[in-house]
């Protein structure tokens, strides 16, 4: 019975395409083909017809002569008499279905819009020179700070990749300055392999520039979330690694406080991981300044002194950024014989059991 329903269903799906489809605006891809076969098809149709009239009218045998015209109530066609040709007008009928199927259909270029599970997040790597400090770890990259960040960042998004999440996803990378590494993208694998990148020691000492401007950054994703036109879409926030080693209090005439309320007023929580090893809360100087600019988006800062605390702050922001985004998606060539085909074969099989089932009905033609 599930089949039978799943079946029924997949057949509506599929005549509900013809809604959307202008058969004068679908490109035919095999059109030439088509027309060879179907050109074939009528030769030996029609030599199959003078087939069988030579072979049923032969002179002196099929021929006879009668005697007198029959009483006229005798020779009276019965109304019902045109229903004998059912079957193969719906042969026919299944033909230019058939014919626009053969010919490969296709939409050269579809917009759909989906929703998905997920969000649109920008993952802020901080590579100043600070970061190059010792930073103990077991189950995170080992080396040192920026290490261990680059290691974070790469579980959060596997643990988003595992989950039924299909979050839009952007990497940047700062110090003095903001460089994105990797623009929005669903393809988790293409941001995994960008944090692999800049995640080496060699990598590392190869950043241009060591100096740390938190708000720089901060600014940056917010401009990235307005060029892809998110900014009044619901699902976005910022996530930041970095071990808050910045006292800069202005950056373009702009307070700390303005460049996040410009976050808070667009609804891109801040989520602020500050990893500086053996510090709690309040032991690095910009500690309180954070936490209290962060929280004011929605957001949170967790203070991680350890390996562990790196991780359970993963896990908590995983678990809170549990959303859902609306994704346009693009897709070009799409094949629409389906719904063709379907038909033609339905007219096809209705005159397979017209004629076998019914012995009045197998006139063909």
């Amino acid at each position: 019975m599930d089949t039978l329903t799943a079946l029924l269903a997949s057949t509506r799906r599929t005549l509900a395409e013809l809604d959307d489809l202008s058969l004068a605006a679908l490109p035919l891809l095999r059109r030439d083909e088509t027309v060879i076969v179907l050109g074939v098809i009528g030769i030996l149709a029609l030599g199959a017809l003078l087939t069988r009239y030579v072979v049923r009218h032969r002179p002196g045998r099929t021929d006879i002569v009668l005697p007198a015209l029959l009483p006229s109530t005798m020779t009276k066609r019965s109304a019902l008499a045109p229903l004998r040709h059912t079957a193969f007008v719906l042969f026919l009928g299944g033909l230019p279905f058939f014919a626009v199927a053969l010919a490969d259909p296709h939409t050269t270029l579809i917009q759909e819009r989906s929703t998905f599970p997920g969000h649109r997040i920008a993952i802020l790597i901080d590579a100043s020179l600070s970061m190059d400090s010792s930073f103990a770890t077991n189950q995170l990259g080992w080396g040192n700070t920026f290490l261990a960040n680059v290691s974070a960042a790469d579980y959060f998004v596997r643990r988003r990749m595992e989950g039924s999440h299909r979050d839009l996803v952007s990497l940047v990378e700062f110090g003095g300055e903001a460089y994105i590494i990797t623009p929005f993208t669903n393809d988790y694998e293409n941001i995994l392999l960008s944090i692999g990148l800049i995640g080496t020691p060699e990598e590392y000492d190869r950043f241009p520039d060591h100096g740390t401007l938190i708000m720089r950054a901060i600014s940056r994703a917010v401009q990235l979330f307005r060029t892809f036109d998110f900014l009044k879409a619901q699902g976005n926030l910022i996530l930041i690694f970095s071990d808050g080693q910045d006292t800069h209090a202005v950056y373009e005439d702009q307070s700390l406080d303005d460049i996040l309320q410009e976050a808070a007023d667009n609804a891109i929580p801040v989520y602020f991981i500050r990893t500086a090893y053996d510090q709690g809360l309040g032991d690095v100087l910009p500690d309180i300044t954070w936490k209290l600019a962060v929280e004011k988006t929605g957001g949170r800062f967790y203070p991680a002194a350890d390996e562990a605390a790196i991780l359970q702050a993963v896990h908590e922001i995983d678990e809170l950024s549990a959303g859902q985004i609306e994704v346009t998606q693009y897709v070009a060539h799409q094949p629409r014989f389906s719904p063709f085909a379907l038909i033609a074969v339905g007219l096809w099989s209705l005159a397979l059991v017209c004629g076998l089932g019914v012995k009045q009905m197998r006139r063909f033609p």
